[in-house]
Order: structure tokens, then C-alpha cells, then sequence
């Protein structure tokens, strides 16, 4: 049995709440930290990154609807699901990329993090909404609202934490995203595409392709229909790419190349209030 070939796994796209094969038909090897083949992962095209954003285009107006205690309670089955494959997600990022105890901490933090946003969906907008004084005889609210599709390009030195820390705020606060997933670690991204798979998360919410960046990325700033991109790429040419193209429809643009997603402070409801916009109503006193 030692001369027995591992059947290697081939990880398909996540695109609208279903597993597909990418439309180019291509694929390339994730390998493991000893250079073996770890998986085969398609190789998404931009035909399949426009059908990621038709589903999350799709799923937006639905999941922005609902009340903001439900999607905590979505955010939570999914940290639940995470907690039962513990141990799938430490032997594959050990595998993958990291040590016995980097790959423990790094899963424990995930899970705990989705948690954590978790109990910021019902609570964010009271946090940053405002009551604002006028000179005139009205009412003034100011309150944050979802930005829409966010295109998300994940990041290489934390395939686990970095993808949570990155996903989980943008559906918190309502919106629907597309992500482009790690070259090197992309094989993890799929296992949590089927963690969000097998929870409440509707089908469109979440995307997630792999593939290369540099196929993908241009296509991402440049589509009319995407709404916010963050990036915690440190490929210089990559953020300069997103940079020139994202004027195109005044995309919101952030970029966290260097944060360290294992601290405490990478926490926080202000990544939520990265992918919000704030809107005025103004409403006459005694009406």
C-alpha cells in the first residue's frame, strides 16, 4: 500500500451558493509546504468572476433585509460548523503552511472571531448612527447602511484567519461579496466555502473563486457592479491596479497588506464601517 497514489482533491468554485467547475475548463496545483500536490484548484476566469458578481447582485437586497439579529445568528451557525471541523482546518493549514500550533491558534481565532462579529450585527448601528442638531424645525438621523457587493482579495501569510477577518464584517453589516481567493492557500478558502456551504449562509452571499490574481483582479476593480474592494494583497502592482481602475464607478477602495489578523485589535466594528455608506434623513417635527 505505500506505492498507492493519493487521490488528490479538486476544489471547485463557490459561485451563488453552488459548487461549479470554472468556466475555462483550467486548473492548477495548491501545494503543500514540502512542495507536493495538496489539491487541484480551478483556475476562474472572468466569465466566472461576472457570475460571481450576477449571484451577489442577486442575494444583496434579501440579505441586507433581514434583521440584523438573524444575520448574527447566521454569522454564528457558521462559527458553530467551523468548531465541528477543528480539526480538519488544523490539519490542513499544518499541511498547508504553518505548524501544529500556529495552525491550532490560527483556527481557534477564526472561529472566535466569527463570534465576535457575530454580536456586532444588531449592534453597530446604534454605535455609530447619530441623532444631528439643525437649525431648521426637523428631525436629522444619521444612520450606516450597506455599501453593497464588496470584492475581497484575500491574503497569502494568513489563509484562515485573514479570509474570516476580511468576510465576516462585510456580510455582518449587510452586504454580499466576491472573493478572490490565496494562490498558495486556496485549498483552505474552499473548505470554508463548504463550512458557509453547510450553514444558513444563502446561496450568493458569499463567493469564493480560485485562481490567479492577475487574471482576476483587473476585472474585479474595473466591474461596474462591484461596489467596494479590499485587498490584503502586498503585490505593489496589484493595489496599483486596483487603485487606477476603482474610479471607474468611485469604488470605495481599502488595503490591509501588513495587518497582523491574529492580534486582538484587527477586531473591530470599524472594519464593519469600512463597507458602509452613511445616510441623512431629515424628517419635519410634529409629523
Amino acid at each position: 500500500m505505500s506505492n498507492r497514489l493519493n487521490v488528490l482533491k479538486t476544489c471547485k468554485l463557490y459561485i451563488g451558493g453552488k459548487f461549479s467547475r470554472s468556466e475555462s475548463e483550467h486548473y492548477f496545483p495548491a501545494l503543500d509546504k514540502k512542495q507536493k500536490p495538496l489539491a487541484n484548484l480551478c483556475r476562474a476566469s472572468r466569465k466566472d468572476l461576472r457570475n460571481a458578481v450576477q449571484a451577489a447582485r442577486k442575494a444583496q437586497s434579501d440579505w441586507s433585509g433581514r434583521a440584523a439579529y438573524n444575520r448574527g445568528q447566521i454569522l454564528y451557525r457558521m462559527a458553530e460548523m467551523m468548531e465541528g471541523r477543528r480539526e480538519q482546518f488544523i490539519a490542513e493549514l499544518e499541511r498547508a503552511a504553518v505548524s501544529r500550533r500556529r495552525a491550532e491558534n490560527e483556527t481557534d481565532t477564526a472561529i472566535d472571531r466569527l463570534v465576535h462579529y457575530a454580536g456586532w450585527t444588531d449592534k453597530y448601528s446604534a454605535l455609530f448612527s447619530s441623532v444631528n442638531p439643525v437649525a431648521s424645525p426637523h428631525f436629522n438621523f444619521s444612520i450606516p447602511e450597506p455599501t453593497g457587493i464588496v470584492g475581497i482579495v484575500a491574503p497569502d501569510d494568513y489563509p484562515l484567519i485573514g479570509l474570516i477577518s476580511l468576510i465576516a464584517p462585510v456580510i455582518a453589516g449587510g452586504n454580499t461579496c466576491v472573493v478572490i481567493s490565496s494562490e498558495k492557500y486556496g485549498s483552505i478558502a474552499c473548505t470554508l466555502a463548504e463550512v458557509i456551504h453547510s450553514s444558513d449562509v444563502p446561496g450568493g452571499v458569499v463567493n469564493i473563486l480560485t485562481g490567479f490574481r492577475a487574471d482576476l483582479i483587473p476585472h474585479l476593480a474595473t466591474h461596474m457592479d462591484v461596489n467596494a474592494v479590499l485587498c490584503a494583497a502586498d503585490d505593489p502592482e496589484q493595489k496599483k491596479n486596483i487603485q487606477e481602475s476603482a474610479h471607474l464607478n468611485v469604488k470605495r477602495v481599502h488595503f490591509y497588506d501588513g495587518t497582523n489578523w491574529m492580534k486582538e485589535e484587527s477586531q473591530t466594528p470599524y472594519y464593519i464601517m469600512d463597507v458602509q455608506e452613511v445616510k441623512t434623513t431629515w424628517h419635519p417635527v410634529g409629523i
